[in-house]
């Protein structure tokens, strides 16, 4: 039987998608509607572990925690993890498939179009109400052929679709209307409606713009969504919003975060970056890690070996080098942690081409890459303060060496990462532990701050915020009645 669902699609990428489907999930649940959000076919590097063990998008992670669901695989069935400018790993249903280059994926996207309906047809079958992200915008209609991202999926699985436009990057009439443009007949008719997300300043002015949009599209008008400034305090997906943060503010404590060229799961940091006592720094490549920063944390990558080398041609491992003769305190993380080591073997060329890569010997370990890959969602303490840690595990590669027999954390009473000599250097496979307040107040007051944050609780105030601002810019009831004629 189908079920009430909505297609929420962009005029481009970074239009709002993500963050407006989160704010429709709460409100939706708010009004007491059992809600899933699903996202088709998602491409990042910032993953979160289902409560299956397989992989999703980290936005579609946060849409089921609008939700109050648990996340689950069949949320983002197909999740591109980037490995180079080319080439990506493919997850689908939460498990690795291989990787493909653009090409290549492109010739194969019809073959995952079963696994992508069937795992909307399993969260159609529990819920009240999907609401379902787009990637990308419709109007690339060189992808249109075998495309799952877009009408593709919102044909095959006859959901109606309205549309987003962005105001806040200009030229927001011509991307609404040229979309309607190139469009075929059909996928102009699944459009329903459209609404604005971005708005700065007085609504009313763009009220003329709002009818010329629907005069020359037949669309109807949703609404204009103003800027929400707190979306900055809800974990990002894409590592372009790294560059989009908030300027530095002074805090008791700098925190330094190089950005590799393929940063995974940044944010890891986000707790940290809403710490009064803290001011943290993401350092761009080009620029030296800050010589006053009392901790550099070395993030996850998608790429371990490609992104030492990228760390070295920043200088960076000089700048660590002379942290730590300092006095200064580096933590790695997944990746990071790998990078910290004396060396980095690929003997089966899981990365590229098999080779053996010296680290860079801050901690007595090595690590030896392998297909198998870890996704696992785990519990476990702190070993320093007994604090409770909740986090994931999302790695390739085993690491061992003499400073692995002082961990860093215990999980399931399994030890997991390594503590230098002189206890500067730490790392571990763990990602999201930052989260957990218990740990990161013991943590910080290591580095002689205190913690002023309870990070879940800031999370869900900011969705709640989130929901009331849908509520009041955006026609919902005329939204819920376009996904229940679905149904009907």
């Amino acid at each position: 039987m189908r079920k009430p669902a909505v297609m929420l699609q962009g005029t481009g990428s970074n239009v709002g998608k993500s963050l407006l489907v989160a704010g429709l999930c709460r409100a939706f649940l708010q009004r007491g509607l059992k809600v899933m959000p699903f996202k088709p076919q998602n491409m990042s590097n910032n993953a979160a572990v289902a409560f299956e063990g397989g992989e999703i998008g980290r936005a579609q992670a946060l849409q089921a925690l609008a939700s109050g669901a648990p996340p689950s695989v069949h949320m983002n069935p197909v999740l591109l993890k980037p490995e180079s400018d080319t080439g990506s790993q493919v997850i689908v249903q939460g498990q690795r498939r291989g990787s493909l280059n653009a090409r290549r994926f492109g010739a194969r996207r019809d073959e995952l179009l079963p696994f992508v309906l069937d795992s909307f047809a399993r969260l159609e079958q529990e819920a009240d109400l999907v609401v379902i992200e787009g990637a990308g915008s419709p109007a690339e209609i060189n992808l249109r052929a075998g495309d799952i991202a877009n009408m593709g999926f919102a044909e095959a699985a006859d959901v109606p679709v309205i549309l987003i436009g962005d105001i806040d990057r200009g030229g927001v009439i011509a991307s609404l209307v040229g979309t309607y443009a190139v469009l075929e007949n059909t996928e102009k008719n699944r459009i329903k409606a459209f609404f604005i997300n971005k708005f700065r300043g007085d609504i009313q002015l763009f009220s003329e713009g709002m009818s010329a949009i629907a005069g020359r599209t037949g669309w109807r008008s949703l609404g204009i969504v103003p800027w929400f400034h707190d979306a900055v305090r809800l974990p990002a997906e894409d590592a372009v919003d790294l560059e989009a943060l908030p300027g530095r503010v002074s805090g008791r404590l700098k925190i330094a975060v190089p950005i590799l060229s393929r940063i995974a799961n940044f944010d890891d940091f986000d707790p940290l970056k809403q710490e009064p006592g803290i001011e943290l720094v993401m350092v761009p490549p080009g620029s030296p890690l800050p010589g006053d920063a009392a901790l550099v944390i070395l993030p996850g990558t998608k790429a371990t070996i490609a992104d030492l080398g990228f760390l070295r041609a920043q200088g960076w491992d000089i700048d660590l080098t002379a942290h730590v003769r300092r006095g200064g305190r580096v933590l790695g993380i997944c990746g990071g942690y790998q990078i910290l080591g004396r060396l980095i073997a690929d003997p089966e060329g899981v990365e590229g081409e098999a080779s053996d890569v010296p680290g860079l010997g801050l901690l007595d370990v090595e690590t030896v890459m392998s297909p198998e890959k870890i996704t696992a969602r785990v519990e476990g303490r702190h070993i320093a303060s007994g604090a409770v840690i909740s986090g994931y595990e999302i790695h390739i590669g085993r690491t061992t060496g003499p400073d692995c027999n002082r961990p860093l954390v215990e999980i399931a009473g399994h030890p997991d990462g390594a503590i230098s000599a002189d206890g500067l250097v730490s790392g571990t496979y763990l990602h999201g532990f930052f989260a957990s307040d218990g740990f990161r107040a013991a943590y910080l007051e290591t580095l002689g701050v205190t913690s002023g944050l309870r990070y879940g609780e800031t999370v869900e105030a900011v969705l709640d915020r989130l929901a009331e601002h849908c509520e009041r810019h955006l026609d919902l009831d005329a939204v819920l009645a376009i996904a229940r004629a679905r149904a009907t």
